[in-house]
């Protein structure tokens, strides 16, 4: 079981990246929305400094659903994804792989680029600091929430248009203490109950989550 689970981590990574086009384009979206705000806002620093951590966490949101609906839809269009239904192996184990493989090429490079982005956006350290920890405990969450409605809709045509409809509300709560989280290390006051929140929509989301697709995708598969 452990071996098909780091293979398809491994599958799926290596398909990813040999594609540039496919990780890149969330990434320089990611980067190219957050540093438009500076200079639309122009010199006001104070303003800035109020809206950036939702700027980043939107952003962040939006590249993810740049990305989701890729985690399927290559495989339905291949087959493979009937090959992982008839799979031995557990199929919610073997979609545990598929989103953190997802994670690793799309949501861990916005963790990595989020230092630099808030010292675009004039962040104090202690702000930055808590930006990256809050995407980096956020960002699986948005990859496993994403999951679940890709599955919904891997066998609809034109989903990218149902798709945003179906995972932005569950994208609410990560977004909300994400970013009251950095507004509060920018004010000096304590974050740990804001990162503990989403410490426990992560573990909860990295529970269930693999559950709920693979139920998804045997329902799609049976219709």
């Amino acid at each position: 079981m452990l071996n098909a689970f780091f293979t398809i981590i491994k599958h799926e990574m290596l398909i990813t990246l040999r594609s540039a086009h496919a990780w890149l384009i969330p990434l320089l979206f990611f980067g190219m929305v957050v540093c438009l705000f500076p200079l639309t806002l122009g010199p006001d620093t104070d303003v800035l400094k109020k809206i950036a951590p939702g700027i980043v966490w939107v952003a962040a949101v939006l590249a993810t659903l740049l990305s989701i609906e890729n985690i399927f839809r290559a495989d339905a269009e291949a087959g493979y994804l009937d090959l992982l239904l008839l799979s031995p192996q557990p199929l919610a184990f073997l979609m545990l792989a598929k989103i953190i493989s997802h994670w690793l090429v799309y949501g861990l490079p916005l963790v990595m680029l989020s230092p630099l982005l808030g010292m675009v956006l004039q962040l104090t350290p202690a702000a930055s600091l808590t930006l990256f920890y809050s995407l980096l405990i956020g960002t699986p969450v948005l990859s496993m929430m994403g999951a679940i409605g890709a599955a919904l809709t891997v066998n609809i045509r034109q989903q990218s248009l149902l798709l945003p409809i179906l995972i932005l509300p569950l994208y609410i709560p990560v977004l909300i203490f994400g970013t009251n989280a950095v507004m509060a290390a920018d004010n000096n006051l304590p974050v740990s109950g804001d990162l503990a929140l989403m410490a426990a929509l992560s573990l909860a989301s990295m529970a269930f989550a693999p559950l709920f697709t693979s139920l998804a995708l045997r329902t799609g598969a049976n219709q």
